[in-house]
């Protein structure tokens, strides 16, 4: 009797869940205050009303670019942009999002953050019905809570460089994409570096104004403990990174290796078959409708599937896709527990979720004083005997992964001795003090982490050097540093622009004095920075061009 009491409750416990996951929102609980610059502060009495108020928020001030995040989950972008919009519609459907999304979304997400996404999509619906003439295309709406994962899902391939890697397939390029880096600036402070005996966090990333990867500001505060403050992206259910009343984080991109590239043994009677561990298998092939801008009649395209993954067929041969973001629903999920979290344990909990796949590290403090640094990503699993910087052969199940990395295995720092972290961009093996670094050699090489230093990394390195203690001051004169470090680093050799002469190039004389007396700090007003920038931008197309690097190029 007592089992069967149990399951009763249970059961009872479980039509309360799922009725909250769905339940209708009352937007007369929600309250949305705008501060002096706009940003929405929004206060409601649980997170799915938060969330509700947040999408209604945003829509408010951007609802267009929400769309165009979101056309693409509904196969629509191509009817609105044309060709351009058609062809990230063509990739939602090769990599089965949508697929994949449904299928999962019922097993895979908390029912706590079921409601989040529920509210969300509840608030975007609401605004649509209201504002029908700000509806970019027909049938976008309603929204399911469905539709936010698959938006996930689009954008992890887009964090893991599936773009770059289509590119590359389709021009003359077979092997991986280069990674180039990007511009984001975090670093944290721990109490035993400060003069006042605070903890300081600096969250500089550098994101365009405008567009997908565009931060929108909102503070989020419900009854149910959720309150932050800080960015998110367009069609983010919650912020992505910013601060609550305990801790904050901030991230800056990352880049290891993300994304594998497979060369299909393609059967010479057979075209739609390939080789795996010795026996011919069908290549799965689904029909893409695609809708065009200007075009009457849907356009229909085959994708393949392989069990790597996505697969194109190019005029260099069959190539298999696989990433780690490809089979993952719970990115957003992660971001809201990392919202909720209440101290770092909780935190490195939300952590061990390995739910974000695309590149991001995370420098992290709280009001306790811990500090900490991961280079954070969903890494594989990935066989030692092959070289997984180049495309891998795709007709044995040795290159065909299936299982992950967790937390622990990878590059991090926590309260180190030197008592900061940070990264720029540049290698998680420098992230502190060189003493405190983590050791390269303690970590799997297949995960493909990078080595290289940035201008900026450099320049913390010779800052930290300068300071015993840190005031708050000296915290903001570091984070709105423009000085350039002593020794540039840079993708090409540049050291010759320096090297030229007035008298051996008399027609260039001003430009030559301009750049032989600048100290290299990035003003607005400064003469030399901009001179240099121009030229360096040249002297880096060429490089890129193969043209190499000599005098004459530099003069020319």
């Amino acid at each position: 009797m007592k089992h069967i009491y149990k399951l009763l409750v249970y059961s009872f416990l479980w039509v309360i869940l799922s009725n909250q996951a769905n339940a209708q929102i009352d937007p007369t609980r929600i309250k949305i205050a705008r501060d002096q610059w706009g940003v929405p502060h929004i206060f409601a009495p649980t997170d799915a009303e938060v969330a509700y108020g947040l999408a209604w928020a945003h829509a408010e001030d951007d609802f267009s670019t929400i769309q165009q995040v979101i056309l693409p989950t509904k196969g629509l972008l191509g009817k609105h942009l044309g060709k351009k919009g058609a062809a990230i519609d063509y990739v939602v459907g090769l990599i089965r999002a949508r697929e994949t999304a449904y299928a999962n979304y019922e097993t895979a997400i908390s029912d706590d953050y079921k409601a989040v996404l529920s509210g969300y999509v509840q608030g975007l619906n609401a605004y649509a019905s209201t504002h029908p003439k700000e509806v970019l295309a027909k049938k976008l709406f309603p929204l399911s809570p469905q539709d936010g994962l698959v938006g996930f899902i689009l954008a992890n391939a887009s964090f893991s460089g599936i773009d770059k890697v289509l590119t590359n397939l389709l021009s003359t390029e077979t092997t991986k994409t280069p990674t180039t880096s990007g511009g984001s600036n975090a670093f944290a402070i721990s109490a035993n570096k400060t003069t006042d005996g605070k903890t300081y966090l600096a969250i500089n990333s550098h994101q365009p104004l405008e567009g997908p990867v565009a931060w929108y500001e909102a503070h989020l505060c419900s009854e149910q403990g959720w309150n932050i403050i800080g960015g998110l992206f367009p069609g983010a259910a919650t912020v992505l990174h910013g601060c609550n009343e305990n801790l904050g984080w901030a991230h800056t991109v990352n880049f290891h290796d993300k994304m594998d590239v497979y060369q299909l043994e393609i059967n010479p009677q057979n075209k739609e078959q390939y080789k795996l561990d010795g026996e011919w298998k069908l290549l799965e092939i689904k029909k893409i409708k695609l809708k065009v801008k200007g075009i009457p009649v849907p356009i229909n395209k085959k994708a393949y599937w392989s069990e790597y993954g996505p697969v194109v067929i190019t005029k260099k041969g069959t190539f298999a896709l696989r990433f780690s973001g490809l089979f993952e629903v719970r990115t957003g999920e992660q971001w809201y527990r990392m919202n909720k979290a209440n101290n770092y344990t909780e935190f490195y909990k939300a952590l061990q979720m390995t739910a974000i796949p695309g590149g991001f590290n995370i420098v992290y403090a709280d009001k306790r004083d811990t500090i900490f640094y991961i280079t954070n990503g969903k890494i594989p699993f990935r066989n030692i005997k092959y070289s997984w910087k180049n495309t891998l052969p795709g007709n044995t199940s040795e290159t065909l992964w299936t299982t992950y990395h967790p937390v622990k295995d990878l590059p991090q720092v926590v309260n180190p001795r030197s008592g900061y972290v940070f990264n720029t961009n540049n290698t998680p093996y420098n992230c502190t003090d060189p003493a405190d670094n983590p050791n390269p050699q303690n970590y799997d090489h297949t995960m493909g982490i990078e080595t290289f230093e940035l201008n900026r990394s450099v320049r913390v390195g010779e800052l930290m050097k300068q300071y015993e203690k840190i005031s708050y001051e000296d915290f903001k004169t570091i984070k709105y540093d423009l000085q350039l470090p002593s020794q540039l680093t840079y993708s090409v050799d540049i050291a010759g622009l320096f090297l030229l002469s007035k008298e051996e190039y008399p027609e260039l004389e001003d430009v030559i004095t301009i750049l032989n007396t600048w100290d290299k700090k990035a003003t607005i007003q400064s003469q030399g920075a901009t001179v240099f920038l121009l030229t360096y931008h040249q002297l880096r197309n060429q490089n890129n061009q193969g043209i190499s690097i000599t005098k004459e190029t530099i003069v020319d």
